[in-house]
């Protein structure tokens, strides 16, 4: 039996919903100095209810090697190259026009 999507009636192979909610974000991408000078880059504006962060947060440091946490639905991910999370994010289906790197 085939799973179906609760959102948008489709079955989950043929669901769009990710692919909307993804278009419809707007990211913001800045790095914050923590103690002894770490550096931590912040993605935050991202909707918790139309994607799953802990997914994200699992892709984003796969692909940039590094360790990261959800606080109050904002992604913090160890660091502070910001350039290679936009890249990241693109890779992953947000479009460019979408983030804002700080």
């Amino acid at each position: 039996m085939q799973e179906i999507c609760k959102i948008c009636g489709l079955p989950k192979e043929l669901c769009i919903c990710e692919g909307i909610a993804k278009e419809q974000q707007r990211i913001n991408i800045y790095t914050q100095e923590r103690k002894f000078g770490k550096k931590v880059v912040i993605i935050e504006g991202l909707d918790s209810k139309a994607l799953n962060l802990k997914d994200l947060l699992k892709k984003l440091k796969s692909k940039l090697a590094c360790g990261g946490t959800i606080k109050n639905n904002i992604i913090e991910l160890q660091g502070g190259n910001k350039e290679r999370v936009k890249e990241a994010l693109v890779e992953l289906g947000f479009p460019v026009d979408s983030i804002y790197v700080r």
